[in-house]
């Protein structure tokens, strides 16, 4: 986890001094004191549990790369075809945590439901997932499309 603290330029205050009364000169001048910083924490990659052949893999995934390509880096051999959120052949249940996968597909019923394309899925938390039969996800959009 990066921490990165910033000083934006309007969080310094101005202020303006005189001279003294001893002084003969009538100049102004302008000072610049720091007011406050702010602190920020990014985190680089979440926790993300894939459920697949009976069997539970922790991976470290990117919040700007997909679960699906993070798997198949990390050697798993989950099923995909397109990896742009089309064909449906990489389906998933998010048992737990938070995913965008607004580039996919699916309909909001589907993705309200908890069901997820894994080539379309950007982790926004840590999250649980589980790979799930093709049929299982195509049925349920299918259903919805026909509401």
């Amino acid at each position: 986890m990066a921490t990165l603290q910033f000083t934006p330029l309007t969080l310094f205050k101005q202020t303006t001094k005189f001279p003294s009364s001893s002084s003969s000169s009538s100049s102004q001048f302008n000072t610049y004191k720091k007011s406050s910083s702010l602190r920020f924490t990014v985190k680089s990659s979440y926790k993300v549990v894939i459920e697949h052949d009976g069997k539970s893999t922790q991976l470290e995934v990117e919040p700007d790369e997909t679960i699906l390509s993070k798997a198949l880096d990390s050697g798993l051999s989950v099923p995909h075809d397109c990896k742009l959120g089309v064909c449906m052949t990489c389906p998933a249940r998010l048992i737990s945590g938070k995913v965008d996968q607004s580039d996919g597909m699916l309909s909001d019923d589907v993705v309200e439901r908890g069901y997820a394309l894994l080539c379309a899925s950007y982790p926004r938390s840590d999250c649980h997932i589980r790979v799930i039969p093709e049929d299982e996800l195509l049925s349920m959009q299918l259903a919805t499309a026909n509401d």
